[in-house]
């Protein structure tokens, strides 16, 4: 039951979540910069980075751009086919996150996930395979939308939560973390050391949390 579940919403994910180009979206206007000087604050003998849902590939097509090889993965049929058109050069195809990925791909120096697990339904059978893909030394990125108390009551006090819980959008968002409910994820899925970033306007009211995942193997 819990696998054709899991198909379902899978099915589902590829209907609702259509691309209609390659473009980047406004949320990479804020999260590449941070992910780029992650980037240029290590070494990188090895420039090889995994997309876990990569969506139409933008992101693959940045890092491919700072010299990485580049593997990434979504259910979007049509977000791959965007992918594949613009970025001949980097390696993308249809899959799930809830598969053994690390079995298929092996494992990456530089892992990351831009807004994807708050439209999981599964986000610990997401996490594992996120930390599994991490190689030993390696570094994953990992955001999704902010969430607090102070937020949300600056939310409500403005009258913005429906229009920030998005109920209307068709294979949105179902999940939404705090900085400890996605560290408590994280930790129990293996993450030894995690580290937070709030990017997106200043921090009590950040659009975005980036965890900075090193050594999860």
């Amino acid at each position: 039951m819990k696998e054709l579940a899991r198909g379902l919403v899978e099915k589902t994910s590829r209907i609702k979540n259509s691309y209609y180009n390659s473009d980047p979206t406004y949320a990479n206007a804020y999260l590449w910069p941070v992910l780029q000087n992650l980037i240029k604050a290590r070494d990188w003998p090895d420039r090889r980075a995994f997309d876990l849902g990569c969506g139409n590939g933008a992101t693959c097509g940045m890092l491919c751009g700072l010299g990485f090889s580049v593997t990434g993965i979504d259910s979007s049929e049509s977000g791959i086919a965007q992918a594949q058109a613009a970025f001949p050069n980097v390696y993308t195809r249809v899959g799930s996150a809830y598969d053994d990925l690390s079995a298929i791909y092996g494992t990456f120096p530089l892992v990351v996930s831009l807004e994807v697990i708050e439209h999981c339904f599964h986000p610990r059978a997401f996490a594992k395979t996120f930390l599994s893909l991490i190689a030993p030394g390696g570094v994953g990125f990992l955001s999704t939308p902010y969430h607090s108390y102070l937020k949300n009551l600056a939310l409500a006090i403005s009258g913005r939560m429906d229009r920030h819980f998005t109920a209307l959008w068709d294979g949105g968002h179902v999940k939404f973390f705090s900085v400890e409910t996605l560290n408590q994820l994280l930790r129990e899925s293996g993450a030894k050391e995690v580290n937070f970033l709030r990017v997106g306007r200043f921090q009590l009211l950040a659009k975005s949390m980036v965890a900075i995942v090193k050594d999860s193997n």
